[in-house]
C-alpha cells in the first residue's frame, strides 16, 4: 500500500472516530434538553451513556494525539512523545531487533535450512543464465581493461618481476633441474639419440674420414693403406657408438652420468657459476629491457583478452561455458560437493551475521535518530494510526458503558 493510500485510510478512520464523538455530543445535548421538558426515566440512562462516552473519547483522543504531536498545538508536558524521544526510540528499536531477531538462537534454525548449492546448480545449468553471466562478467572485465593505465600496469609487472628475480639463483635452479632429469634417467634418451646421430654421421661421411687420414698420413704410405686405416677407424667408431646406442648399461653411459652429476653439483655450489648467471640475468633483465618486455607482455595479454571477451563464439567463452556446465552438473549430482558448499555458506553466513549484529542495531538507531522528528511521527502514524483510531472508538463505547453502569448503580442503590 502506498503512503497516499495509507493517508486516505487514516483520514477515513479518524473521521469515523471523531464522528462517533460528535454523535455522542449531540445525543448528550438532546437528552439534556429533553430531561428538562420530559419526565421519562430512560432519558437519564441515554444521557449518562453519552456523557461518559464523550469523556472516554476525549481521553483516548488526547492519549493518541499526544504520541505524534501536541494536542491542539499546546505544549503540554509529556506530549509529542515520538518527536521528543526519537533518539531513545531509535536506540531501543535497534537493541530490540538485535536481541530478538539477530540472536544466535533465533537465526540458527534459518541458517541451517540454507541450501545454496542446488539453487546455484539449477541456475547455472540454464543456457540463458550462462549467457547473461558470461556477458556481464565480460563487460566488467573489458571495462576494467580499458580503464587500466598501460604504463602503470607495465611498471607494476616490471617491478614484481625484478623483485622476484633478485633472490633467484639461476645456477641452483639449473643444477637442480639437471639432477632431476638424471634421477629420472631421462638423460639416457639423449645419450641414445646422440649416439645414433654420431654413428649415422660417421657412416655417411666415410670419404671425409679417408681424406682426413690421407691428409695426416706420410707421403710414402700408399693410398690403399690410408683407405684401409680410414675404413677401420670409421668402422670402429660406428660400432662403438652403435654399442652405446643399443646397450642401456654401457660403461660410457655411466661415465657420462657421473660427469653430468659432477657438473650439476659444481653448477650449484661453485660461486663462479652464481656470478656468471647473475651477470647474464642482469644483462638480460636491465631496467629498460625489463620494462620493454613487461610492456609487450601486458599489451599482448590485453589484446588477447579483449578479443576473446568481445567475440561471441571465442575459445575463452566456450571454455568458460563448458566449465560452467560441468560445475552445474556437479552441484546437482555430487552430494559431497553440495554438503561442502552448503556447510561453508551456512558457517560463513552465521559468523558474518553474528559479527555484524551491532552494525544492524547501529544502522536502525542512526536511521531513526537522523529522521526529522515530524517526519518520524508522520511515518509511524501512517503505519499504526488506523489501529489507534479504534482505541478512540473503543474508548468512546467503553466509556459510555462504564458511565451507564455507574448511573444505573447510583440510580437503583443510592
Amino acid at each position: 500500500m502506498t503512503d497516499e493510500a495509507k493517508r486516505k485510510q487514516l483520514r477515513k478512520y479518524k473521521a469515523f472516530a471523531t464522528g462517533l464523538f460528535v454523535l455522542m455530543a449531540i445525543i448528550f445535548i438532546v437528552t439534556t434538553i429533553l430531561q428538562k421538558t420530559h419526565d421519562s426515566h430512560w432519558i437519564g440512562y441515554v444521557r449518562a451513556f453519552s456523557e461518559a462516552a464523550m469523556v472516554g473519547a476525549l481521553a483516548d483522543w488526547f492519549a493518541v494525539t499526544a504520541l505524534f504531536r501536541h494536542p491542539l498545538g499546546l505544549p503540554i508536558p509529556h506530549t509529542n512523545l515520538i518527536e521528543n524521544s526519537k533518539e531513545k526510540l531509535g536506540d531501543n528499536l535497534g537493541t530490540f531487533v538485535v536481541s530478538n531477531f539477530l540472536s544466535p538462537k533465533t537465526i540458527r534454525p534459518y541458517i541451517q535450512k540454507l541450501k545454496i548449492s542446488g539453487f546455484v546448480g539449477e541456475w547455472l545449468g540454464k543456457e540463458k543464465n550462462q549467457e547473461i553471466l558470461i556477458k556481464n562478467v565480460s563487460e566488467i572485465i573489458l571495462d576494467i581493461l580499458n580503464k587500466l593505465d598501460d604504463s602503470e600496469v607495465s611498471q607494476f609487472i616490471s617491478k614484481k618481476v625484478s623483485e622476484m628475480t633478485d633472490n633467484i639463483k639461476l645456477n641452483a635452479i639449473l643444477g637442480n633441474g639437471i639432477i632431476y632429469l638424471l634421477d629420472k634417467n631421462d638423460h639416457q634418451k639423449i645419450i641414445t639419440n646422440l649416439s645414433k646421430q654420431i654413428k649415422d654421421y660417421i657412416i655417411e661421411n666415410d670419404e671425409m674420414i679417408q681424406e682426413r687420414v690421407k691428409k695426416g698420413s706420410y707421403s710414402f704410405i700408399p693410398s690403399f693403406v690410408d683407405n684401409k686405416i680410414a675404413d677401420k677407424i670409421a668402422s670402429g667408431l660406428s660400432d662403438f657408438f652403435k654399442e652405446v646406442e643399443e646397450d642401456p648399461d654401457h660403461e660410457i653411459r655411466s661415465l657420462i652420468t657421473k660427469k653430468i652429476y659432477e657438473f650439476s653439483n659444481d653448477l650449484k655450489e661453485d660461486p663462479k657459476w652464481n656470478d656468471e648467471f647473475k651477470t647474464i640475468k642482469n644483462d638480460f633483465l636491465k631496467n629498460d629491457k625489463l620494462e620493454e618486455y613487461s610492456n609487450d607482455i601486458w599489451l599482448s595479454i590485453k589484446k588477447t583478452l579483449s578479443t576473446e571477451l568481445q567475440e561471441e563464439e571465442s575459445s575463452l567463452k566456450k571454455y568458460i561455458t563448458k566449465n560452467l556446465n560441468e560445475f552445474s552438473q556437479n552441484l546437482k549430482t555430487d552430494e559431497n560437493l553440495q554438503n561442502k558448499i552448503d556447510h561453508w555458506v551456512r558457517v560463513t553466513a552465521y559468523k558474518y551475521i553474528l559479527k555484524n549484529t551491532h552494525q544492524a542495531g547501529n544502522l536502525i538507531s542512526s536511521t531513526v535518530g537522523n529522521w526529522q522528528g515530524k517526519e518520524l511521527s508522520e511515518k509511524l502514524e501512517l503505519e499504526v494510526g488506523k489501529d489507534l483510531q479504534f482505541i478512540r472508538v473503543n474508548g468512546t463505547l467503553v466509556g459510555g458503558l462504564v458511565g451507564l453502569i455507574i448511573y444505573t448503580i447510583s440510580h437503583f442503590f443510592i
